[in-house]
């Protein structure tokens, strides 16, 4: 199976479900850059409920430029505030120390152009899922794909809270369980089986994206 997607942060962990069997997965470069989409956010659990964390672009969230040439504004310092968030909402997590160092290097490095930063994140994270899909990048525009589309995928699920606690998260005593976000935060509950949790509940996870169209 082959997948077309853009280059997103961190993707939820629908997106990683969606791919998890594909031979071969093709990052779009020449699509423009969205407002409203994960192309420069991704979503984690709190004390006080979701939060989204942004990644500050050198135009503004209104421009209409090809994905490869969107540049950060490392201005904001933006790579310390998500690091220093990240810390404190899964210190206490029984995997986060496993993860830590190898992740903070992404949060060190000095990126200038946002795919290259998602990019990073989606291949840390490959290594730590121990995937071996082929990956490439697309520099023509595609409209239309043989086989699946993933660009469209829109933030929406989770911004609501169920009471459904499938796995361990952070909070959720508090706050309820926010559901499909950034993968991270299933990794540092469930570490080396976050893949194995993603094969056994993916019928779950087809609810999640259902939620998703229509949030």
């Amino acid at each position: 199976m082959n997948i077309l997607t853009s280059y997103i942060p961190f993707p939820n962990i629908s997106w990683w479900q969606s791919i998890k069997d594909a031979s071969n997965i093709n990052f779009d470069a020449a699509e423009h850059f969205e407002k409203m989409t994960y192309r420069n956010k991704y979503f984690i659990s709190g004390a006080n409920g979701g939060i989204q964390l942004s990644i500050p672009l050198q135009k503004g969230r209104e421009q209409r430029t090809p994905m490869a040439d969107v540049r950060i504004d490392n201005k904001q310092r933006w790579q310390i505030q998500h690091w220093r968030t990240l810390v404190s909402v899964y210190k206490r997590t029984p995997y986060f120390e496993h993860y830590e160092y190898t992740l903070q290097s992404l949060f060190e490095k000095n990126y200038e152009y946002l795919i290259d930063f998602n990019s990073d994140s989606i291949q840390w994270l490959k290594k730590q899922l121990k995937l071996s899909f082929d990956d490439g990048r697309v520099d023509v525009y595609q409209k239309e794909v043989e086989g699946r589309d993933l660009r469209t995928m829109k933030p929406g699920s989770e911004r609501n809270s169920i009471e459904q606690s499938p796995y361990y998260q952070i909070f959720s005593d508090k706050n309820g369980f926010l559901p499909n976000l950034s993968i991270i935060d299933l990794l540092f509950s469930e570490g080396p089986n976050a893949m194995q949790w993603i094969t056994k509940n993916a019928e779950l996870i087809n609810d999640w994206r259902d939620q998703n169209k229509k949030g």
